[in-house]
């Protein structure tokens, strides 16, 4: 009678800990896909610090350019006003094609060009994308991982006990997909 006391005190006991070890699990993804967040959220604000600076110094050799300017001020509002991570991916893409309009107005200016102050800023922004695009990266590869951990048996029954619910990837837009046609 006193092994069976024992062997039901030792399945429990491993049961237990099995659950402690799975709601850890889905504690430290959790976190971890937060701080991957978090990470992007870095990167667009070093982004966002930089471009006002870099309208100014375009405003000075661009005075007729004034309607680039003002998308670019619009786009960078537009992600600031984001709340979901479908919001924020879609103003993101928006800021990303107004800076890629800056640059190309800036080709017309070649004075612009040799600024050293606008091919610094221009090359840090350009540092900063690739940093974003690593900070997107890291984020769906960790939203990917507790999602699978969700979806998983036996950890999605825990999941559901404790109300751990899916994440959404970062997104990118349906024009980003398509193939680029190269004409010489």
């Amino acid at each position: 009678m006193s092994t069976i006391i024992w062997v039901i005190g030792i399945i429990l006991v491993v049961i237990i800990l099995a659950v402690i070890i799975m709601y850890n699990s889905f504690v430290r993804l959790k976190n971890q896909v937060e701080n991957a967040w978090a990470q992007i959220d870095v990167q667009l604000k070093r982004r966002f610090d930089l471009i006002p600076n870099l309208i100014e110094t375009v405003k000075g050799y661009t005075k007729h350019e004034k309607g680039v300017l003002e998308g670019v001020t619009k786009a960078r509002t537009a992600f600031m006003d984001a709340t979901t991570v479908d919001q924020k991916g879609k103003a993101e893409n928006m800021l990303e094609g107004t800076l890629k309009s800056l640059f190309a107005v800036s080709e017309n200016y070649p004075q612009l060009k040799a600024n050293e102050n606008f091919m610094q800023l221009q090359e840090e922004l350009s540092g900063t994308e690739s940093k974003i695009a690593y900070a997107r990266q890291h984020y769906n590869d960790m939203v990917m991982e507790f999602n699978n951990k969700i979806q998983s048996f036996p950890t999605n029954t825990l999941a559901k006990m404790f109300s751990f619910k899916e994440k959404e990837m970062y997104p990118v837009p349906e024009e980003e997909k398509k193939n680029i046609k190269v004409q010489f």
